[in-house]
């Protein structure tokens, strides 16, 4: 896949733009270890951290219409899978970069948005190649031939040695697996021909592969989130759960499977990978105690999506001519069928952040 982006010239380029290098927009909401600062926050994966960027391609999963959007600053669906901001937002607003982590594809990005970060993020796409095949997204390689086109595009505007700090010093996240477990491996029968260690070794191989090529590119502070407790979410209750909809077990100890897994191989990657800070993120456990324990967070409702009935509804099934979509989302611990909404991502997010900056930093040694 090629993919072009419109940039302002070079020529207008003035030393004016570098001083976001040194300033923040909004000020850090967590303490960064020794007076640090973050650059960029630059993202990969799938709809958990899609800013728009499906907006731009042929396919079916895109959610640039209503009811998306409805509690985004001006009620704007901007392709974000969700009701408000997404984890990759609050990402670069927790660590004081910016605001809202733009989609690559943006055609009306300038270098400015470029130099403190962006998402490469597609929605369906997984670590198993098939997974974005399927629904015609961007694959982990297509990101990555984004990504090298993103680095060309750097050098050009402010030159290699400063690309090649902004790369070192920025925050890189990881973020998908789950459509890989929910819908390539139980929901079709194209890998049929594994079982489930087998299938997590295979998506753990693509992964660790991913994240030597980056690190080859510069990066080296790398958070990859865990598989969520996919089971749990609502389409996969209503498709393994049984009449009860109870959490779907064998979606959950598949995705426990590769979190052990993916965890192990980070471990020895940061032992191989010198300077590298590859920090595995558990979003299993955090997630999953919200969906047991609701009442403790103020949520109502963790077995339906907010959007329609909430069972299934997902992408272009949730629209806004549903008549049964919530009125009140802040019961609702997911906006659709497979989508937290931004109110459970504001509780996760800064929590998870506490616990992991520091390994950004310091590695095995205390900071």
């Amino acid at each position: 896949m090629h993919f072009h982006l419109k940039l302002a010239s070079t020529s207008a380029i003035s030393f004016s733009l570098l001083i976001v290098l040194r300033f923040h927009a909004i000020q850090a909401a967590i303490t960064i270890p020794n007076n640090e600062t973050i650059p960029a926050a630059i993202v990969f994966g799938d709809s958990i951290v899609d800013p728009g960027n499906n907006n731009y391609l042929q396919t079916t999963v895109q959610c640039n219409f209503p009811p998306y959007g409805r509690d985004f600053k001006g009620g704007i669906s901007t392709g974000r899978f969700g009701n408000g901001k997404v984890p990759s937002d609050l990402l670069a607003e927790e660590l004081g970069i910016k605001e809202l982590l733009p989609a690559y594809l943006d055609p009306t990005l300038q270098i400015q948005d470029l130099l403190t970060g962006v998402s490469f993020a597609s929605g369906g796409s997984g670590f198993d190649p098939l997974t974005a095949e399927i629904v015609s997204v961007l694959s982990l390689t297509d990101q990555l031939e984004l990504f090298k086109e993103y680095i060309g595009k750097l050098k050009v505007a402010i030159g290699e040695d400063r690309t090649t700090n902004i790369l070192s010093k920025s925050i890189f996240i990881v973020c998908t697996g789950s459509d890989d477990i929910a819908n390539t491996y139980f929901t079709t029968p194209l890998r049929r021909d594994y079982d489930v260690p087998a299938y997590t070794d295979l998506m753990v191989r693509s992964a660790s592969s991913f994240l030597q090529e980056i690190y080859n590119l510069g990066a080296r502070r790398i958070g990859v989130f865990s598989a969520p407790p996919i089971g749990c979410v609502p389409s996969q209750r209503t498709l393994g759960g049984g009449e009860q909809r109870e959490c779907a077990q064998t979606y959950n100890q598949a995705a426990k499977l590769f979190n052990f897994k993916l965890s192990s191989e980070l471990n020895s990657l940061n032992d191989k990978l010198p300077h590298a800070r590859l920090v595995y993120i558990d979003i299993y456990t955090p997630l999953l105690a919200l969906i047991q324990n609701p009442a403790a967070s103020g949520f109502e409702v963790v077995d339906r999506g907010c959007c329609g009935t909430g069972k299934i509804e997902v992408v272009i099934l949730c629209n806004d001519l549903n008549p049964y979509t919530c009125t009140d989302v802040s019961k609702y611990l997911f906006w659709d069928s497979y989508h937290p909404a931004e109110r459970t991502y504001k509780i996760l997010l800064p929590q998870i952040l506490r616990k992991y900056v520091n390994n950004f930093f310091c590695g095995k040694s205390p900071c």
